[in-house]
């Protein structure tokens, strides 16, 4: 039956008898047939058919949204038991700044688990210095960090973009209506870093001596608190990412921000430890490249 499903599956996404065919590779009489086999086997009509168009019945309509997650378990476990056969336990582990937003973060992990459905991706949020320490001691196999510090031989050093900061403010603070702000005029306005205890003392000095960040500086433990703290309006939020554009609802907007008339700019890196490089690191690297190479020449 579990083919059966796959078909049935198929023809609701594609809304259609004759695309389900082609995408399963079977003639559409066979689809046909198939699923007519199945509501047989069920005791029950799964699809109300009219004319060459169809409408899932009641119980068609909670059989596939049930089916789906049948589905996911089932490769799943698959999956699960074809490396406990293997032996095989690889786990790529990747290291990611808290504080970036990026869209291509996001297609590149799609891109690399579709194509390596058996590897488990592990990943590791934090800031700078975690992260840091995370590939220094093996935590982590590679991480998407800002640079802070010179290129060290020891690691593959990749920029993967020179991209801008911005800050992130309560929509109804008058500072989201600016089209962008420098470092000094934030300096009555509290400064708002995700940070752990132990790194707070890092992420102050940073800030401070480095982005020129002269206020008060308060801090949260994620960035889900942190933007509570923006919208309840105690402060604005440093981020960083590929795009101003980014969808808060009606809460939250981002400024870009500057320091005198020159915007902030960053440098983030994915990094390795050149004794690492595996096909695994190496070919996420690739994908991950791909996707930021790919944004930049289309403007994004």
């Amino acid at each position: 039956m579990l083919r059966q499903i796959k078909y049935f599956q198929s023809v609701v996404r594609n809304n259609s008898f004759s695309e389900a065919a082609e995408e399963c590779h079977i003639s559409q009489s066979a689809i046909s047939q198939q699923i007519k086999a199945m509501e047989a086997e069920l005791g029950f009509p799964l699809l109300e058919r009219k004319n060459r168009k169809f409408v899932l019945t009641a119980a068609g309509e909670y059989f596939y949204k049930k089916s789906l997650i049948l589905m996911a378990d089932y490769e799943q476990t698959c999956r699960d038991a074809a490396r406990i056969a293997r032996r095989d336990t690889a786990v790529l582990k990747i290291g990611y700044l808290r504080s970036y937003s990026s869209p291509e973060v996001h297609r590149a992990l799609d891109e690399f688990l579709s194509k390596y459905p058996g590897i488990s991706v592990r990943l590791l949020p934090g800031n700078h210095e975690e992260l840091f320490h995370l590939l220094r001691t093996g935590g982590a196999d590679l991480v998407l960090n800002d640079q802070r510090r010179a290129f060290s031989d020891e690691y593959v050093n990749l920029i993967l973009t020179a991209s801008r900061m911005y800050i992130e403010v309560a929509v109804r603070n008058p500072v989201a209506e600016l089209p962008s702000v420098t470092v000094q005029e934030l300096k009555n306005i509290p400064c708002i870093l995700v940070a752990s205890k132990e790194q707070q003392a890092a992420e102050n000095e940073f800030y401070q001596t480095v982005i020129g960040i002269q206020g008060e500086i308060l801090y949260a433990e994620s960035m889900e608190e942190a933007r509570m703290m923006v919208v309840s309006g105690q402060g604005f939020l440093p981020t960083e990412g590929s795009s101003q554009a980014m969808s808060f609802g009606q809460s939250i907007c981002r400024v870009p921000l500057c320091r005198g008339e020159e915007p902030v700019i960053r440098n983030y890196c994915l990094f390795w430890k050149k004794d690492n490089s595996g096909y695994y690191v190496e070919e996420f690297a690739d994908i991950l490249q791909s996707k930021f190479e790919r944004s930049f020449s289309c403007g994004l």
